[in-house]
């Protein structure tokens, strides 16, 4: 083989050789497994049923407060890595993921952020210390009105989750 075209093979195999690995991290060692909004209101403040004479609201906001995610990250101790926030892109109830904006305040060790459906924000970086991680998040859920497309026996739903990314 010349030079020249194991040049072009080793080339083409370095993206590969420095990707990250990335992994969903479990979180079923946290209090709520599954978040539920309280109240929804309108970005007036008032509850939507409450909108009566008003203009007509555009979008729904639940608060859910501070919500406690425990991280499962033995596997990944010792090593630097990142962990991302995702938000997934099919989410039961809307036309379009980009109907949702979830938002959230750090409350320690991660950043705080907001992110539509179908996208991911990275909301920690450095070394895995612990094996599980713990932190809090004041979140804050936007729903786009005219996207909604409500099933009897089937609300809103959505399931955001962690992923780790590996560096090193």
């Amino acid at each position: 083989m010349s030079r020249r075209v194991l040049a072009v093979v080793v080339a083409a195999c370095m993206p590969w050789a420095a990707a990250a690995f990335t992994a969903r991290l479990d979180d079923s060692l946290s209090p709520r497994p599954q978040v539920v909004a309280p109240q929804v209101l309108s970005e007036h403040g008032r509850p939507l049923d409450d909108m009566l004479g008003d203009a007509v609201p555009q979008y729904g906001i639940s608060r859910f407060g501070r919500v406690e995610y425990r991280l499962a990250t033995a596997p990944y101790v010792g090593k630097r890595a990142r962990i991302y926030y995702v938000v997934p892109a099919p989410v039961q109830g809307l036309r379009s993921p980009a109907g949702l904006r979830m938002t959230w305040r750090g409350n320690g060790m991660f950043a705080d952020g907001s992110a539509r459906g179908g996208e991911r924000r990275l909301v920690w970086s450095g070394v895995v210390r612990d094996p599980v991680m713990r932190e809090s998040l004041d979140l804050t859920m936007e729903v786009r009105l005219s996207e909604l497309m409500l099933r009897p026996q089937g609300g809103l739903s959505v399931e955001s989750y962690f992923e780790i990314e590996v560096t090193r």
